[in-house]
């Protein structure tokens, strides 16, 4: 038990620390600060949080790896190398992709509550 609730400290710690060192972090919190406001405001239905909620476990994971990637290829490939270049653009490219997804769907369920109200 105690292993179990050490993995999850550490977790949590990989999460601040996260949270604390990295910039586009801090931007996505204060995405989801917003995005939780506004569908509160806008009353959500289940459905509609379910899909915000993956969105948004999406985008932060996906952050969370990129930076995983990122400092592993500063360790492993201190000094410039092409290919580790490569690489740390192909992750920043995943959480692009997936804050881009995310941002589609939020307009969506966003825009259409929006536009119901002003009916």
């Amino acid at each position: 038990m105690k292993k179990l609730l050490n993995s999850f400290g550490y977790a949590l710690k990989g999460m601040l620390l996260v949270l604390k060192e990295q910039q586009n972090m801090r931007i996505h919190a204060i995405a989801v600060i917003v995005v939780t406001i506004g569908g509160i405001f806008l009353g959500l239905t289940a459905v509609e949080w379910s899909i915000v909620a993956l969105c948004i476990g999406s985008v932060i994971s996906a952050e969370m790896m990129n930076t995983a990637v990122e400092l592993l290829v500063d360790l492993v490939s201190p000094e410039f190398n092409e290919k580790a270049g490569k690489i740390k653009d192909i992750a920043a490219g995943a959480v692009l992709l997936t804050a881009i997804i995310a941002t589609v769907v939020a307009v969506y369920i966003f825009g259409n509550k929006i536009f119901n109200l002003l009916l």
